[in-house]
């Protein structure tokens, strides 16, 4: 029986964890922090076995990587290249649903020599939109045609009927990772000219998107797209867009959070303060001043607009005192956001995924084709978020250990062998896409 080590036991675990405990022939341990997550997500099955694993304690962290046939790391992803040491000094496999970082790519030749793959992006987002877009990559030019375009963007948000706070989103996911992507810069090629955007500029350039079914969102460039155009094979291309869908009214908050520094990550004291005396220290404003009126001086904008009724619902205009005495700014609003911006019970996420690409074959002939997947969580059950992370990387796992996946090296899902079985496993599962095509 072969054994799976599954690094941490967040919000995106639990179908990760069932699946791989569904198949009869392997043996699931979940090592965490917080034993007591592992344990929920074991539920006393017989193959299961939790334990309480601190990652920064490397000895025993080598030693249960070493008794694995494979390693799913799902930790925060600065901890991944080391657990890939360790990985190619015993020999062992490994999965994760994180970007491939530049400490990741170097022991591409260190993982050939030990055998072993090291498969990244095998989630959503990164994940699922890679092997969607090189199925229809693929197609398109097993019929001699070349990409001319490509465009996708994707958001895990509230299902409609959940969308019921002021910022349009709830958190299925670690709310520390969704405010963090505030600083990321983007790069993108449009209409064959390069882009550079800053992270200070980030949330002024987004752009409108249509989804059938769903209605419009607001879309923003999800960091640098530019290596997409080697790994997916399209030199040819002259748009190359990756990012992420948000509703109404999200950009311009954010843009402002971060002016107001919300992710400051530098621990300071908060003895003895309420939220508005936060807010006071962030903006500094002086106790006698009117606050909104300050806040609204220092962001330079109008009493009236959405995004100081969005400040004031988040309570940081508050006397309530502040949960923490220590802390970073950004440890004190991602508290208190994913305190606000929850689900309750019963209520449902969404997915929603879109690609569109621009074609042109030998004969002249141009074709524009949207390929859109929307999933909603499971009401009592599992999130859209986890099923649509964690089931890729469980079946790739399981692929892997059946030797169905033979490539060595540090990848991502782009080779027919990985993304075929993946993507027709995952719509056996209700994960599917639906296809638009129209002639140019």
């Amino acid at each position: 029986m072969k054994k799976v080590l599954i690094l941490g036991a967040g919000l995106v675990a639990r179908p990760l964890v069932r699946y791989l405990l569904d198949q009869p022939d392997l043996q699931v341990e979940v090592a965490s922090r917080t034993v007591s997550k592992a344990e929920k997500l074991i539920e006393g099955h017989p193959r299961g076995l939790a334990k309480e694993l601190n990652l920064k304690s490397e000895e025993i962290l080598k030693d249960e990587v070493s008794r694995a046939d494979l390693v799913i790391s799902m930790v925060p992803y600065s901890f991944h290249p080391k657990v890939a040491e360790f990985c190619i000094i015993h020999k062992k496999h490994m999965v994760t649903t994180s970007y491939v970082s530049e400490a990741m790519k170097k022991l591409d030749g260190e993982a050939r020599k030990a055998g072993i793959m090291i498969l990244n992006e095998l989630g959503l987002d990164p994940g699922i939109d890679h092997m969607e877009a090189m199925r229809i990559i693929d197609e398109i030019k097993g019929k001699g045609g070349e990409i001319q375009s490509f465009i996708s963007f994707c958001g895990g948000l509230p299902a409609p009927e959940a969308n019921t706070n002021p910022f349009g989103y709830k958190f299925s996911w670690s709310p520390v990772g969704v405010l963090l992507a505030g600083k990321n810069s983007a790069q993108f090629l449009k209409d064959g000219q390069e882009i550079f955007i800053p992270s200070e500029n980030l949330f002024e350039n987004y752009s409108f998107i249509a989804i059938e079914g769903l209605g419009v969102f607001e879309a923003y460039p999800n960091r640098n797209s530019l290596p997409y155009i080697d790994l997916y094979g399209i030199p040819e291309t002259k748009t190359m867009l990756r990012g992420t869908l948000r509703n109404f009214g999200w950009c311009e908050t954010i843009k402002k959070m971060v002016q107001l520094g919300v992710l400051d990550q530098e621990e300071k004291d908060w003895t003895g303060l309420t939220y508005a005396d936060f807010l006071r220290r962030l903006i500094g404003s002086p106790a006698e001043k009117d606050l909104k009126k300050a806040l609204c001086e220092y962001l330079q904008i109008e009493p009236g607009m959405a995004i100081v009724r969005r400040l004031e619902w988040l309570g940081l205009m508050s006397d309530e005192p502040l949960p923490v005495q220590k802390g970073s700014a950004l440890d004190i609003v991602a508290a208190r956001m994913i305190e606000k911006l929850q689900y309750g019970e019963g209520e449902r996420d969404m997915i929603a995924l879109q690609h569109e690409f621009i074609a042109r074959y030998p004969n002249g002939d141009r074709e524009k084709i949207i390929s859109t997947l929307i999933d909603f969580g499971i009401p009592g059950g599992d999130s859209s978020m986890a099923r649509t992370v964690g089931l890729p990387a469980a079946i790739g796992t399981k692929l892997i250990l059946e030797g169905k996946i033979k490539e060595r090296g540090v990848h991502i899902p782009v080779l027919p062998d990985i993304y075929r079985p993946i993507l027709q496993e995952l719509q056996g599962l209700g994960i599917a896409f639906k296809e638009k095509r129209e002639r140019l």
